[in-house]
């Protein structure tokens, strides 16, 4: 599973790689959402990469997520009651049931989306404007998506 997070502003964005933002459901900055490992998915990341940076996530980055910014429809938090709703014993078991896609967001009723704060001690020194490899923050990070997550909760 990937997380993929907005970067970028809608500022001087061609029209073509704004509606693929709406379709993976990134409509502001700092905002996340969690994708499939499946062709499609990955070619709208690909399409939107200078405003989007993208990894592979794991199941305590997952974990974290869902317990402080996972939101309910009417902005509640998810609680242990709707855990026991949906017959999970924990968050962990919760977060290892979306990374395997026995579960998504829309069949338990969380919305898709988690809002996240800015990064503390901001992006990489080369800005959001350069890709991830050359020292900038946006494209694919790998791994090193779970440390940004970590920092932007």
């Amino acid at each position: 599973m990937y997380a993929v997070i907005r970067i970028r502003g809608s500022v001087n964005i061609r029209r073509e790689h704004m509606e693929t933002m709406k379709m993976l459901r990134l409509n502001r900055v700092n905002h996340l959402v969690l994708i499939p490992e499946e062709k499609q998915w990955v070619n709208m990341v690909k399409k939107v990469q200078p405003y989007v940076t993208y990894g592979e996530v794991e199941a305590v980055t997952v974990e974290r997520l869902v317990k402080k910014r996972a939101r309910l429809m009417g902005d509640k938090k998810l609680d242990a009651e709707f855990l026991k709703k949906h017959k999970f014993k924990s968050f962990k078991e919760l977060a290892e049931a979306l990374i395997s896609g026995k579960v998504n967001l829309k069949q338990i009723d969380v919305k898709p989306v988690f809002r996240l704060s800015p990064p503390s001690k901001g992006y990489e020194r080369g800005g959001i404007k350069k890709g991830y490899s050359s020292g900038g923050a946006s494209g694919y990070r790998a791994h090193d998506i779970n440390q940004l997550i970590k920092r932007m909760t």
